[in-house]
């Protein structure tokens, strides 16, 4: 029985899609959600700043992740759904792997981008690792253009 529903998010539409269906489902099962954000533990933040030459450039990376995170709170609340949130940080795959673990997750859903460069739709790396290490289930949802065709 799934009653606790991990769902990883990002900056991108391909993860707000995936987000939507984790609402949906919990919402179904009366499962409890977690939508987590990884931020990258490197040196990008201060790359982006340093080669912007504008103050607050890396910081307004990290922020774009918490402020998807606020916006998948505010879907969970129209649906009357409780809604964890934690940032974490870290390698992706890693950090989301163990954060399933760790929270005793029934099922972890993610994006499949619509990033590559032949413009279809493709599996990246980290959710392949996700894919290939999880102790429970995943579910990869379609890009939302790709959901339309």
């Amino acid at each position: 029985m799934i009653e606790r529903i991990l769902v990883a998010i990002d900056d991108t539409p391909d993860s707000l899609a995936a987000a939507r269906l984790a609402i949906e489902l919990a919402t179904a099962l009366h499962a409890e959600l977690r939508a987590v954000h990884v931020e990258v533990d490197h040196g990008l933040p201060k790359v982006v700043q340093a080669a912007s030459g504008e103050p607050g450039a890396g910081a307004r990376l990290a922020e774009a992740g918490v402020a998807m995170l606020h916006r998948v709170s505010a879907l969970a609340a129209a649906a009357r759904l409780e809604l964890q949130t934690q940032v974490l940080t870290g390698e992706i795959a890693p950090a989301i792997l163990h954060d399933a673990r760790q929270w005793h997750a029934d099922l972890v859903v993610l994006g499949k981008s619509s990033r590559s460069a032949s413009g279809e739709p493709y599996i990246g790396a980290r959710s392949r690792h996700v894919l290939e290490f999880a102790d429970q289930p995943v579910v990869i949802v379609p890009p939302p253009e790709a959901a339309a065709r």
